[in-house]
């Protein structure tokens, strides 16, 4: 594809989206003593104030309501707001709990699990290469299991919440932008998150406000309101790259966030990595490569740089 500045300024958002998620664990490092069930609660009401101000923005409100009226349309995106909740939840706890590696192998082994939920849930055949991938995933997820001895829990409920958010969130598909689906889930999370905040602040554990011996103030709070609109943010630059670009590229983007966070738990959290873990991603990396060189020849051969490439889309 020849190169253009639109070409370029598509690379510019995609990446700077993918780097944003990338650098999601520092922030939410940065807001502990808060814990994962206020952190999600923060953010999820901070996101729908974000939202509801770009909607005015944009005069977005009329498709708004018209989603709202669509039973089918608010419900399919309600049950993907219970998704994106338990994984914004998850990611959080593997954060404040020092097991960032965890949340950055979910986001590579997304993926697979997408691809695996094509065939489980929508009935779609495996390509031979596809098959290699998954099996290879699996014995991965075994490995790193057997040398933590348990279930790597946190990176396969990462991975399995998201594949289910982006299989929901397909079925609303073009008919809903962004912005208005993001406003539409903030606000299904919202009674939700409000609750857990008044929860917490009755029984004094709510870090938002607190002037305490811990010595956290205005800075601590910006920082939680800060979540949403980084949360925000990065959805509206994925969705300018992802209109301007060929979905192949995308694709290959989006492996930016989950290396990143791998660097970040290896070289800043300092997480242990003992032999069993290297060698099981070094199988996920393998595998990536076998699915990311399947999808690019299934896209090269349909020869349509508009139609989607088997990647899962990061949001």
């Amino acid at each position: 594809m020849t190169s253009t500045p639109l070409d370029r300024k598509g690379l510019l958002f995609g990446a700077s989206a993918y780097v944003i998620w990338g650098l999601f664990p520092l922030l939410m490092h940065a807001l502990i003593p808060a814990g994962a069930l206020e952190i999600t609660a923060q953010r999820a009401v901070w996101s729908l104030v974000v939202c509801l101000v770009i909607v005015t923005f944009v005069r977005g409100w009329q498709r708004l309501r018209v989603v709202l009226g669509n039973r089918r349309a608010f419900w399919t995106l309600a049950l993907a707001a219970v998704l994106i909740a338990a994984n914004w939840l998850i990611y959080v706890f593997a954060v404040v709990t020092d097991r960032v590696a965890s949340a950055s192998l979910g986001y590579y082994i997304n993926p697979l699990v997408t691809v695996a939920l094509g065939v489980l849930v929508l009935g779609e055949r495996l390509r031979r290469m596809q098959l290699v991938a998954v099996s290879i995933a699996a014995a991965a997820v075994a490995v790193i299991g057997f040398e933590m001895g348990e279930l790597p829990w946190i990176s396969l409920a990462l991975a399995l919440s998201f594949g289910f958010y982006g299989l929901i969130k397909k079925r609303v598909g073009a008919s809903v932008d962004a912005i208005t689906g993001l406003t539409v889930e903030t606000l299904v999370l919202f009674p939700f998150a409000v609750a857990v905040l008044v929860w917490m602040g009755l029984g004094d554990r709510l870090t938002f406000g607190s002037r305490g011996s811990e010595g956290l103030g205005l800075h601590h709070d910006l920082l939680l309101m800060f979540s949403g609109v980084a949360t925000v943010g990065a959805l509206l630059l994925f969705a300018a790259g992802a209109a301007r670009l060929p979905l192949n590229i995308t694709g290959l983007l989006q492996y930016i966030a989950p290396t990143m966070m791998f660097m970040l738990a290896v070289w800043h959290f300092h997480e242990p990595m003992p032999a069993g873990r290297w060698i099981g991603f070094g199988l996920v990396w393998v595998a990536l490569v076998f699915i990311t060189v399947d999808s690019w020849r299934a896209w090269s051969r349909r020869g349509n740089p508009d139609e989607e490439p088997e990647f899962a889309e990061n949001v």
